[in-house]
């Protein structure tokens, strides 16, 4: 059976999109998804389910809608595509906390990094469905913004690698 991961955008942040992850895991269940685990409060969620990708997605944000009373954007990939961003990680010697990939849903358009304002010294790169940005001084200082990813929700590098684990332990 598949294995994805769900990380969800915008939840447990700042004092918005307030989701206990026991809920999460509840509503995972629900949806008839197996072996559920979440990873720190902030929308992460590793799960084994026999139906699609976007089948998944689709069941997970109705039941996020119906939570939170407004959409909350998914991004879901299976273990194999989340090794492959560990895996396609353009800034590994960089620290991995200063590293975020940011998931979208679609590959970025070709002109997404040209687009980008507020730029000082952080660096991006391609991903497949995703960006890859490295930032020197961490990304709370950071102005940087990125139009194309406004819809994506990023994780850094430690998380990346930590949900990896975990769904490399459901496929074994």
């Amino acid at each position: 059976m598949p294995v994805y991961v769900a990380l969800l955008r915008a939840v447990n942040v700042g004092g918005t999109g307030k989701l206990p992850m026991a809920e999460l895991k509840a509503m995972c269940t629900a949806a008839g998804f197996s072996k559920v685990e979440t990873y720190i409060a902030s929308g992460n969620v590793v799960f084994t389910s026999a139906i699609s990708e976007a089948e998944v997605k689709a069941a997970l944000e109705k039941r996020l809608k119906a939570y939170a009373k407004k959409p909350v954007g998914v991004a879901i990939r299976t273990a194999a595509e989340l090794a492959a961003v560990l895996k396609a990680n353009p800034f590994k010697k960089a620290p991995p906390n200063k590293t975020v990939a940011i998931f979208l849903n679609e590959p970025p358009p070709d002109d997404a990094l040209k687009h980008a304002v507020g730029r000082k010294n952080e660096e991006l790169r391609w991903g497949t469905r995703e960006i890859y940005v490295h930032y020197p001084e961490g990304q709370g200082v950071s102005k940087l913004k990125i139009p194309a990813a406004v819809s994506g929700t990023a994780r850094n590098m430690n998380t990346v690698a930590k949900l990896v684990a975990i769904a490399a332990q459901m496929t074994a």
